[in-house]
């Protein structure tokens, strides 16, 4: 078994739900998210790619400071991104088909199209049957 964490832009939250359920696998975790990376909080990177380019500079933008930024004093204030994190437990044999479908919904070619990582699970338990491993994530 494989977790396949994906952190995403907000927008694209839909159509990824959407592409996992014809696949095969609607159930998954969603969490709201803030963070960063190569964009450092340049929250135009995190807008629509069919905004004009003159609209990053005309909005007023509210992006979150971090809380580093908040108790210290820095040149400029360190700023996250809102993002959606989607986790989903597979077995091993759908990682790459459902990597490649997460990859082809969210790519836009801009900073900001987020990241997966996959990673093992030593094993899986459903609570209310006491179904474990394969059974418990089916």
């Amino acid at each position: 078994m494989k977790e396949i964490t994906a952190i995403i832009r907000r927008d694209k939250v839909p159509e990824t739900k959407r592409v996992l359920e014809e696949l095969g696998y609607p159930s998954l975790t969603i969490q709201s998210v803030e963070g960063r990376g190569k964009q450092k909080g340049d929250m135009c990177a995190e807008m629509d790619s069919e905004m004009p380019e003159s609209f990053c500079t005309a909005a007023k933008l509210k992006p979150t400071p971090s809380t580093y930024a908040l108790e210290h004093t820095l040149p400029k204030a360190a700023l996250y991104v809102p993002k959606k994190l989607l986790t989903i437990v597979v077995p091993d044999d759908v990682v790459t088909k459902l990597v490649k479908a997460i990859i082809k919904v969210n790519q836009t070619g801009k900073h900001g199209d987020g990241k997966i990582f996959v990673s093992p699970i030593e094993g899986a338990v459903r609570i209310r049957t006491d179904e474990r491993d394969g059974e418990a994530i089916a």
